[in-house]
């Protein structure tokens, strides 16, 4: 029997995830994480559902299955949603430019990744983020911005950037 086509994982829906896992054991609400998330209340409701049905998220608990979540993003992710690098943009660094990887990974100037968005803190290749909301939600919270760019990393990094980046990310997902 094969998944309903509504059950297939979405890109907004490792956002969320990874929203919740910035948010630890907080409180939360639909509304709240899509205000945080530039997303409507639906929108959240209807990931963290396909989320549970891919068996990412257990919607009893309201936990995210870091085991499963690790899995995907460090063997998935560049495949079930590929990026790129496009046209010159201002943005937010992103993937190997990002904070999160500064110390591990020597980027130059020429190899800048951005996602795209106004004003524009650095210049570099344009990167379409996983979701439109991304730059945003990013700007506002450190912690799921370098989750964000980690996950970058792996969608376009090369073997060594990916390799540091899967690392990183199994450490702050708390999984092995």
């Amino acid at each position: 029997m094969s998944p309903k086509r509504d059950a297939l994982l979405k890109p907004q829906d490792v956002v969320v995830l990874l929203k919740l896992v910035t948010l630890a054991q907080k409180p939360w609400t639909f509304a709240s994480l899509g205000h945080e998330l530039g997303m409507a209340a639906s929108e959240v409701h209807a990931a963290l559902q396909r989320a549970a049905t891919c068996h990412l998220y257990e919607p009893s608990t309201r936990e995210v299955l870091a085991s499963g979540l690790t899995e995907l993003l460090v063997h998935g992710i560049r495949y079930v949603f590929p990026a790129a690098p496009g046209a010159l943009a201002r943005g937010l660094a992103t993937a190997h430019s990002a904070p999160a990887l500064k110390g591990e990974i020597r980027a130059s100037d020429d190899s800048m990744l951005v996602w795209p968005t106004e004003p524009g803190a650095s210049t570099g290749q344009a990167l379409v983020p996983l979701h439109p909301s991304v730059p945003r939600a990013a700007a506002a919270d450190p912690a799921l911005y370098d989750l964000l760019a980690l996950v970058d990393c792996l969608r376009v990094g090369r073997a060594r950037e990916r390799a540091v980046a899967a690392g990183l990310l199994q450490k702050r997902l708390g999984a092995a």
